[in-house]
């Protein structure tokens, strides 16, 4: 089999995250990112790889490419040995224990990456996305997360409702919080990052038990705020180290 002007039509629409739903697929490029998903759970579609990629498990739906070939399917600058189409699963909400992290409408897909990889990480198993959060099987998502996106649990669900429901203490990053260097954090709750622009809703900040900060050492300090992935791994270390 060849690579068709319909595969390519394909790959194109997985783009956009209505034709990802509506395929029930999404794309995954380079090695590292692919042969994580070939030994995960997550089932194979189809795998485009040039004469020299070394697949890491066996699969069907295989179709040698081209590097100009490649380049037509790729999103990536200097496109990497194969893309892979993998079916998106069914997701069905279990673990509620420990840390969990909580997204209120994160928007860029590199963010959303990073944070899936500090749960990795930090072995928090559980990430609830409000539906206002960047999808994450966007490519970007996807590529950003290394891997990281078969080994941490991701829901998307109204985040109001959530954490009305969970047993578990809120947190939520504030800048005008307690000092989370000198916080007594518990070894379960659930801590909710804030949009990149916004921050954390006004409705959201009704819902939660504690405010925590980290504070600036700076002499000057004239930073108005960390990035949102840069700050949930400080708040993921604090947390873990306490449970030490």
């Amino acid at each position: 089999m060849n690579l068709s002007k319909n595969h390519i039509k394909l790959i194109t629409s997985l783009q956009q995250k209505k034709y990802r739903q509506k395929h029930k697929l999404f794309v995954a490029e380079g090695v590292k990112v692919v042969n994580e998903l070939l030994n995960s759970t997550f089932k194979v579609a189809q795998l485009f790889i040039t004469d020299d990629f070394e697949v890491s498990s066996e699969t069907e739906n295989t179709i040698i490419v081209s590097e100009k070939e490649l380049k037509k399917i790729s999103q990536l600058k200097t496109p990497n040995k194969v893309v892979g189409l993998f079916e998106i699963p069914e997701t069905l909400s279990t673990q509620n224990t420990g840390i969990i992290v909580a997204l209120d409408a994160i928007n860029d897909p590199g963010n959303l990456g990073t944070i899936i990889r500090l749960c990795d990480w930090f072995g928090v198993q559980k990430l609830v996305c409000s539906t206002t959060t960047v999808d994450c099987y966007n490519q970007k998502v996807v590529q950003a997360s290394m891997g990281s996106l078969t080994r941490v649990e991701i829901i998307y669900t109204d985040l109001i409702d959530f954490l009305k429901e969970t047993k578990l203490p809120i947190f939520i990053a504030d800048m005008e919080g307690e000092n989370v260097y000198k916080s007594d954090l518990p070894k379960e709750a659930v801590l909710v990052m804030g949009n990149e622009a916004n921050g954390i809703s006004d409705a959201i900040r009704k819902l939660v038990d504690a405010k925590i900060s980290i504070p600036r050492f700076g002499n000057i300090q004239e930073t108005e705020s960390l990035n949102v992935a840069t700050a949930t791994a400080i708040l993921l270390s604090e947390f873990k180290r306490n449970v030490q």
